[in-house]
């Protein structure tokens, strides 16, 4: 079968080194190579920063597959699928705030005290953001399993202890909503991203099984460190791609910064 990756970066910012990694890796294992532009955070997403990912990547001598799928246009297909899990009785409007979620998981709770208290779980609110009553939608799962790097892991869905949000009232539909099912639409059978994206596959999986989406493989890589050891973000803009092209490097000189 042949092996289907994708780099679906934010137009949120330059691309920097860690994103050329990223992407040369993903295309690098493909047999068929995609991209995905994850604009859904409208406040922060811009044109020149998606155009600059188009010049970056072409730059590097990367080519993939049309269409480029841009997560702005995907709403319709969210909706369906959160409606499925609201319909199944998983979901619950959450009031939070970041202030009363920092109140609340001040108070003693043990080592194992999840991300988010459970504080809204019995509040039948109408409105605010929707979160995934996970206790609920994962007591009757077995236990999961996937491929990562060639190797076969199973765990505990049970054992994931997060509500996660799904959609926020004034930010649209979540993250961790939306590369599932985009992931499922591409037809990716293998997700390659960073090592720090490591902890969410199982709740990934775990989404996946519920909405009766097939599971890709998974290839957690290395990451791009700054001289501090830390991961490169967009405010590093003297990692960005576009200072190094400015400067006179060239693909080869990039490849043999990231390792490659």
């Amino acid at each position: 079968m042949a092996r289907v990756t994708r780099f679906a970066p934010s137009p949120t910012g330059p691309l920097h080194l860690g994103h050329a990694f990223a992407a040369l890796t993903a295309a690098g294992r493909a047999d068929r190579f995609l991209l995905r532009i994850e604009d859904i955070d409208q406040t922060r997403c811009r044109p020149d920063y998606e155009q600059a990912i188009y010049d970056d990547l072409h730059w590097l001598g990367l080519t993939w597959e049309p269409p480029v799928l841009r997560q702005s246009t995907r709403s319709t297909a969210y909706q369906i699928d959160l409606d499925r899990l609201t319909a199944l009785g998983l979901t619950y409007h959450c009031t939070c705030t970041r202030a009363d979620i920092r109140a609340a998981l001040s108070a003693p709770q043990g080592p194992a005290a999840p991300a988010y208290p459970g504080t809204c779980r019995t509040a039948q609110h109408s409105h605010g953001a929707l979160r995934l009553n996970m206790a609920k939608a994962t007591a009757p799962l077995p236990d999961l399993s996937f491929t990562e790097s060639g190797q076969t892991l199973r765990f505990n869905p049970r054992q994931l202890a997060d509500d996660i949000i799904l959609h926020r009232a004034n930010e649209g539909f979540a993250y961790h909503l939306a590369v599932v099912i985009d992931d499922a639409f591409q037809g990716i059978t293998e997700v390659t991203r960073g090592a720090d994206l490591q902890s969410v596959t199982p709740l990934h999986v775990t989404l996946q099984h519920l909405l009766g989406l097939p599971t890709p493989q998974y290839h957690h890589h290395r990451l791009i460190l700054d001289d501090q050891g830390r991961r490169l973000a967009k405010r590093d803009d003297a990692r960005a791609m576009s200072k190094y092209r400015a400067e006179g490097a060239t693909p080869a000189d990039i490849r043999h910064m990231v390792g490659l």
